[in-house]
């Protein structure tokens, strides 16, 4: 992005998040790093993609807050689910999307030609980009809406699709199903307004290691858009089944209310704010292993969703997955390069 541009934008983001409270002090220090990452990119697509999930998520996330602070508690004992979003949920939310644009904008720098266009058929690394931030606004928006759907959730790894208290982890809706799609489909349609496509044939080596690539045509974008409101979609089932598997959900036995971790964190069986005797029985854990807390699973989500995209980008379009790497051969004096 043009530095005229990304500054400010960054400095707006950055001044949002600490009005709102919506991250940490150290989470601020770790979306500005992120920040920063995804604004060197000289594509503007890729900063508009966290800038839409961050004020989307934080949009959904205020939608009837009152009403859902009093369907979870948080670990402290107190309503109102998670809190402000730490450095660590940054991370898990946006870390596999800012190493892959690490490396996009290594390659950028080794093209002897300018990066000004996407061809067709090439460069699965902006596939494995958008398809992060397509299922990670996906899971926001289920979680976030999901909750507030008037039928109760079912816990989507169970035979019988058994019902399970608001904010269990795995518990879906209808809802919050549909709230998924529609947060993937947002994003699939911000990066086909910003994805550079190329609109005249190609035939130069788009980028270190393949040739090739042509013109989008109007089909083929409205592909794109499908595959990536779908696979984002897809995307928050998958964090729900790895919710549902891999983290303890505990409920609180005396108010019938899941107890949800601050900044994602694992909870706690035991309730140390409680004395021993009388903590004995106050929670319980409903479903799950103690595996992964919260951040952990979004983190595994976005890994599977990013790759997964780029694998089958690479078989539809028949591209070596290797080309994600950069060719470091090219950094090298001529004669050592063989």
């Amino acid at each position: 992005m043009e530095p005229k541009i990304a500054i400010p934008a960054i400095a707006l983001l950055i001044i949002r998040a600490i009005s709102k409270k919506s991250l940490t002090p150290l989470g601020v220090l770790f979306a500005l790093f992120t920040a920063i990452v995804h604004a060197i990119h000289p594509w503007s697509v890729f900063f508009a993609l966290i800038a839409v999930f961050f004020l989307t998520g934080t949009a959904v996330t205020k939608v009837k807050h009152d009403i859902k602070a009093q369907l979870t508690l948080a670990s402290d004992g107190a309503s109102g689910g998670e809190g402000s979003r730490t450095h660590v949920q940054v991370l898990a939310n946006s870390g596999v999307a800012t190493g892959l644009i690490y490396l996009h904008w290594y390659q950028v720098r080794q093209m002897t030609t300018s990066a000004t266009c996407w061809p067709w058929g090439v460069d699965l690394l902006t596939v494995g980009i958008v398809c992060n931030y397509a299922a990670v606004t996906a899971d926001t928006f289920s979680s976030e809406l999901g909750i507030l759907s008037k039928s109760q959730p079912r816990l989507i790894t169970s035979l019988t699709l058994r019902q399970v208290p608001p904010g269990t982890n795995g518990g879906i809706t209808p809802l919050g199903t549909a709230a998924g799609f529609l947060g993937s489909f947002i994003i699939a349609v911000t990066s086909t307004v910003l994805l550079p496509f190329c609109s005249v044939r190609s035939t130069t080596a788009w980028a270190p290691g393949f040739d090739g690539g042509h013109s989008w045509s109007y089909q083929e974008k409205l592909a794109w858009v499908a595959f990536i409101t779908i696979w984002g979609g897809l995307g928050s089932l998958l964090d729900s089944v790895l919710g549902a598997l891999l983290q303890a959900s505990v409920i609180d036995i005396r108010t019938g209310k899941i107890v949800e971790g601050r900044g994602g964190s694992q909870v706690p069986i035991h309730d140390t704010r409680r004395k021993k005797d009388d903590d004995k029985h106050s929670r319980r854990m409903v479903s799950g292993v103690t595996l992964l807390d919260n951040n952990g699973v979004n983190f595994l989500q976005a890994l599977v969703m990013s790759f997964g995209g780029m694998a089958l980008a690479a078989w539809y379009w028949n591209v070596p997955f290797s080309t994600i790497l950069p060719d470091f051969r090219s950094t090298l004096p001529k004669n050592d390069m063989y």
